[in-house]
């Protein structure tokens, strides 16, 4: 049982040191129990009274050196009692207080489980927050959107849309909530209303708010080390003894590095001028080590600038065999030829060309990398405004040329190189239609197969996606987004080519109809010539019947003016 105490006043002014060693006014009388156990006991609020905790240690001992000397004087007694009587009064008060709020709390938690029932806004609140973001948006004098009421507003359609039988209002449907939950994601996150359709077509709800979060939020700076020239281990010593505090970027890279914070520019460093390392994105890294180059092949940076996947490979290669560095836009190749002068590069061939028709130019090659322009839906943290500038326009537009690009990078490689044959496709997009909807049509329209990236971490790609029914094997591409991986949103797949013949559906209409009526009449050879002549005359008629009227009215004007004679 425990010990119980009683407090005694303070007699002849009698000062004690408790067992904290801080003083005390009276003396602590302890009731032991039967078995002589004692405890020690606090005020109500299980801590020291406000005076001890202001006292400092000299004043505390100078308290025990006059109790030690007697007492204190008459003057301070008389202090100390009615500081004592101001503390009862105050302790009494706060009694009374904390039984008034116990009174007033069964109130209080009800109107916290009513408020806490999400409710749909009026016609009239959604019209007066429109007004209000437009005055915004064109800085005219009105009173900002409260984004508190419509970040809390977002967590209460969360919480319905997740157990909508159960908390939804009567009479409301799921679409209305997920309009309005679009609406506010576009006002508080700043996106149009296009790119969240999109986003919510590919990502369930928890993991979209995850996703807008984390482009709010930059990525880590990386570098990667230029084996050419120096080690990892040596880089990251001469790094931290100029003040950068870094960390290896993770267990699936050999060269790449974080950095967290630096007390010098880590694009000026002697090592960075001396071409010991590359500032690079850990995304970036991914699709190099997917193609895996090996030594003395010949391989193809279809897109190459700024040059950092080119660098990379050739440091993997140990600067053996040649890789040409192809760009279609001459002012982005500067940047590459500096790169590779500064990281000491010696087997790259920069050329300037239109990807589209490389194949004409040069091909053969064993290894094909093409990190495809896109909308750059996977970089919204570097490049804020992809946000609004995106429609879908822009998006067909994109997935059109990078068709046209991969048709080209296949074409590019030789099926029959014996330790290559293979196509890495990427882009910084987490678009379906750049991605998933590229890769199939390529499968469809070439002789390759997709194979697996050899990376151990991403999420696998589409194999249906709305409407679309992609080839299983899209399986092995890989996924990478910010929220998830901490780098940019990235896609890579990885293709083998196992026939240099180019599939007789992708060739031109006319020979393939010759083809076919070749082969259905073998004995009749010569008749498709006159069908085309006949086409021809057809087509040619077509052409000209649009006219005719007008020609119907200048003969008839010519009649009258010019009557035929007898």
């Amino acid at each position: 049982a425990p010990a119980k105490a009683k407090k005694i006043p303070s007699k002849g002014n009698n000062m004690e040191l408790s067992s904290d060693g801080e003083v005390e006014e009276g003396s602590w009388e302890m009731e032991e129990d039967e078995d002589g156990s004692s405890e020690e006991m606090v005020d109500d609020y299980g801590a020291s009274s406000s005076e001890d905790e202001e006292l400092l240690p000299i004043e505390k001992a100078a308290l025990k050196q006059k109790s030690d000397r007697g007492g204190l004087s008459e003057d301070d007694s008389e202090e100390e009692e009615e500081e004592e009587v101001a503390e009862e009064a105050a302790e009494a008060a706060s009694r009374q207080k904390m039984g008034q709020k116990e009174e007033e709390s069964p109130d209080l938690q009800l109107n916290l489980d009513i408020d806490e029932q999400f409710k749909l806004p009026t016609n009239e609140q959604i019209e007066k927050e429109d007004i209000l973001f437009i005055c915004d948006i064109f800085f005219l004098p009105a009173e900002p959107p409260d984004l508190h009421v419509i970040h809390q507003r977002i967590k209460g359609n969360m919480e319905v849309l997740q157990d909508f039988g159960v908390k939804r209002e009567e009479g409301r449907t799921r679409k209305e909530y997920l309009a309005l939950l679009r609406r506010d994601m576009a006002a508080y996150y700043s996106y149009s209303d296009f790119l969240l359709m999109k986003l919510m077509d590919i990502f369930p709800l928890p993991e979209l708010i995850n996703f807008l979060e984390a482009n709010e939020v930059p990525r880590p700076v990386t570098i990667r080390t230029n084996t050419l020239k120096t080690r990892r281990r040596d880089l990251a010593q001469a790094l931290i003894n100029r003040g950068v505090n870094l960390d290896p970027l993770g267990k699936w890279s050999k060269t790449g590095l974080v950095i967290y914070d630096s007390s010098v520019p880590i694009g000026a460093t002697p090592e960075y001028l001396a071409g010991h390392y590359m500032l690079q994105g850990a995304s970036s890294l991914l699709p190099v080590m997917a193609l895996a180059p090996q030594e003395n092949e010949r391989i193809l940076d279809m897109c190459c600038a700024p040059g950092g996947k080119t660098s990379y490979i050739a440091q993997l290669m140990k600067n053996t065999g040649v890789i040409v560095a192809n760009d279609s836009n001459a002012e982005r190749l500067r940047s590459v030829v500096g790169n590779l002068h500064r990281l000491g590069v010696t087997n790259a061939v920069v050329s300037n060309c239109d990807g589209r028709q490389f194949p004409k130019v040069l091909g053969g090659f064993d290894r094909v990398l093409l990190d495809a322009p896109c909308s750059g839906t996977g970089v919204i943290s570097k490049d804020p405004a992809v946000k609004t500038n995106k429609d879908e326009k822009d998006i067909l537009r994109c997935a059109h040329l990078q068709k046209e690009l991969i048709l080209s990078a296949i074409d590019s490689v030789n099926a029959a190189s014996e330790t290559g044959g293979y196509i890495v496709y990427c882009t910084c997009s987490i678009m379906v239609e750049e991605n998933e909807w590229v890769v199939d049509y390529a499968l469809k329209k070439r002789n390759v197969r997709l194979v697996a990236t050899g990376l151990d971490f991403g999420k696998e790609g589409f194999t249906r996606f709305k409407d679309r029914r992609f080839h299983p094997s899209l399986k092995s591409t890989r996924r990478f987004y910010p929220h998830t991986h901490n780098m940019d949103g990235f896609f890579i797949a990885k293709f083998k080519k196992f026939s240099n013949a180019i599939p007789q559906a992708q060739k031109d209409e006319e020979p393939a109809v010759e083809a076919a009526t070749l082969s259905a009449a073998p004995d009749t050879v010569m008749e498709p010539q006159p069908k085309k002549k006949k086409l021809e005359a057809s087509k040619g008629d077509k052409e000209q019947k649009p006219p005719r009227p007008a020609l119907k009215k200048r003969h008839s004007l010519q009649a009258q003016r010019r009557p035929l004679k007898a």
